[in-house]
């Protein structure tokens, strides 16, 4: 059987017991920040609890739901191309980093790439996630068991990465359209705190979904068998189970709209009644009115020069972009200056 290195890198604890604490605090501060202003807003790093992660994969799976098949097609097709881009010296070792991993699904293309190019890869899938992260374990080691993995559980968003120093090139992987739940200023910071654990020569391969026809998008994010609903409608279930509170989800209903003015679509979830809420371990009490909404995600659509622009302000020299025939998909690689 294969194995791998399991690294747990989430404010230097060792039990569970103190994951789970941490979890619930913030959690907590991301209720009491989100629920006691208006306009209401949850961030979405909430939704990666087991079961979320767990729906997320079947919205990668759905008919309306076209990024992944899409980026996955472009991977297909260009992997080779891609690595060779960032790191072209095969003695020296090749360090692939991927932000919110999840499963990994699609990662194995590029490690396979990757093999290709180095006969020394290592992989450092990041998630805040760890049940999605264990699987994405079993998934490389047993598709390439000379890569060495080294997993890391962390919420990037809110306790940046620290990765350990390397003496080769570090690929970052941050693919999937997670830059698009960010604003823009949000987006920026994140790509800076992963810029400054790299060094000059390091790249970065960053997935942006394109700005399209409105009716594509909103079935992206609507789909008819309500698989999306469910996914929004699980950060309620998470507050209930983790934090004692007591929403009833069936009085909220998802709500995808598309803002062309922020270049996005942006997820909601909408009371269907005047009710009142209590989160137990947030000490807070909440108000709704009919058709008052909790803001729950934001997914920005990109053009090209948005795509330039966010990475040459963040020190990233663009070096090359893919694409799929219909352009509704971009994979564009940025070599840190």
């Amino acid at each position: 059987m294969a194995t791998y290195v399991q690294t747990v890198d989430i404010g230097h604890f060792a039990t569970a017991d103190e994951r789970e604490a941490l979890t619930r605090e913030a959690l907590t501060r991301e209720v009491r920040r989100g629920l006691i202003g208006r306009p209401r807003s949850l961030s979405p790093w909430m939704f990666y609890d087991a079961e979320g992660s767990r729906l997320f994969e079947r919205i990668t799976t759905l008919p309306e739901y076209y990024p992944t098949r899409t980026e996955r097609s472009i991977l297909a097709g260009h992997a080779d191309a891609i690595v060779v881009r960032a790191h072209n010296d095969r003695s020296l070792p090749l360090r692939l980093v991927e932000l919110g991993a999840g499963t990994a699904s699609k990662t194995c293309i590029l490690l396979e790439a990757a093999s290709r190019v180095s006969d020394d890869v290592a992989y450092v899938p990041v998630d805040v996630c760890p049940d999605a992260l264990e699987l994405a374990c079993q998934i490389v080691a047993c598709a390439l068991p000379a890569v060495r993995i080294q997993p890391i559980v962390r919420n990037y968003v809110t306790n940046p990465l620290q990765l350990e120093p390397f003496d080769g090139t570090t690929l970052a992987l941050y693919i999937g359209t997670s830059i698009g739940n960010f604003a823009p200023e949000e987006a920026r910071i994140i790509l800076r705190n992963l810029g400054a654990q790299l060094q000059t020569g390091d790249a970065l391969l960053l997935g942006t979904d394109m700005v399209k026809d409105e009716p594509t998008l909103l079935a992206a994010y609507d789909d008819r068998e309500g698989i999306t609903a469910a996914f929004n409608l699980n950060i309620l279930h998470r507050l209930n189970r983790e934090l004692g509170a007591n929403f009833d989800p069936a009085c909220f209903r998802h709500r995808a709209l598309w803002n062309s003015v922020e270049s996005r679509i942006e997820m909601h979830l909408e009371s269907a009644q005047e009710q009142h809420v209590s989160i137990e371990h947030a000490d807070l009490d909440v108000h709704f009115m009919p058709r008052e909404t909790i803001h729950t995600e934001n997914s920005y659509k990109f053009t090209d020069q948005g795509i330039r622009s966010l990475l040459e302000e963040v020190d990233f020299e663009v070096r090359g972009a893919w694409k799929d025939g219909r352009g509704w998909y971009t994979l564009t690689l940025g070599c840190l200056e």
